[in-house]
């Protein structure tokens, strides 16, 4: 465990000592990480690891020594993202019980740290209870050699089990950023994980709606799909600014089965314009 110096959060802690000791987060051991921001949703299947991964792309893109640290223990799909799932993750012994664990670099240099780049094939399943689970990815965030970060993106797993407790209570995050549907359902889910988040005294920067709508492939006109309220409604019901709406791409869904989504993000300016301002 750090002390409030060394902290990421340290500007925006509210239980920062008056002494600097720790206030019990545990903090990188390997490198200066500036900035930790977890990515959240209250279920699956909303397209949050995919705006990780887009969100992590265009901070590189602008400068950013940028890291992702892939959370979802039972579901990892980072690698896929970034088109490195068939690389792994290199171990060095620390003493007679430490690891360190050196992350998978992207083409653009952005560090990657999963459990499937740690197991021998990414299809085998992770069958493991809360406590183990939630103690490897502790393991994963202080023992990996992040070197210097900008940023740090923590893809969460979706919904509030252990895992994301874990993160919420352990982890010097800077902030959250939600990621919903156009869905009334999806809001109500996501809710809740705004509210825990309020409950901890953890600082939300807002919510992005991911499938907000399709571009018309004749005229160009935004389709809502899954529903006619408007993703400034959305964002008002869950009481959060509206960060950005991401449209249904199927260029990118053809880019990621192909492992090219970081640099079909990078050569896409609607990315870029949609994150403007944002970090």
């Amino acid at each position: 465990m750090g002390n409030c110096s060394t902290c990421p959060s340290k500007d925006k802690c509210g239980s920062k000592t008056k002494d600097g000791a720790s206030c019990g987060k545990i903090t990188p051991n390997y490198g200066n990480v500036k900035n930790i921001i977890g990515v959240i949703s209250g279920k699956g299947g909303v397209g949050k690891s995919t705006v990780t991964g887009i969100l992590a792309s265009t901070l590189r893109k602008k400068g950013y020594k940028v890291g992702v640290l892939d959370a979802d223990i039972t579901g990892p799909s980072m690698p896929r993202f970034f088109g490195i799932n068939e690389k792994r993750a290199m171990m060095q012994p620390i003493g007679e019980t430490s690891v360190k664990y050196f992350p998978v670099e992207t083409e653009s240099g952005i560090k990657v740290i999963s459990i499937n780049l740690l197991i021998p094939n990414e299809d085998e399943p992770v069958i493991w209870r809360g406590p183990m689970a939630t103690g490897v990815l502790s393991q994963l965030f202080t023992d990996t050699n992040w070197e210097d970060l900008d940023y740090l993106l923590i893809d969460m797993p979706p919904g509030t089990s252990d895992i994301t407790l874990t993160i919420m209570q352990s982890f010097p995050l800077t902030e959250l950023v939600i990621v919903s549907t156009p869905q009334d359902m999806v809001s109500m889910i996501v809710k809740k994980g705004v509210i825990m988040a309020e409950k901890m005294g953890i600082s939300v920067r807002g919510v992005i709606e991911n499938m907000a709508y399709i571009n018309c492939p004749g005229c160009d006109t935004k389709i809502k799909v899954f529903s006619k309220k408007s993703a400034e409604e959305h964002a008002e019901y869950l009481g959060l600014p509206l960060l950005g709406e991401l449209p249904i791409n199927l260029d990118l869904t053809e880019a990621l089965e192909q492992g090219k989504a970081e640099e079909y993000v990078r050569n896409n300016d609607l990315y870029a314009l949609i994150f403007e301002g944002l970090y």
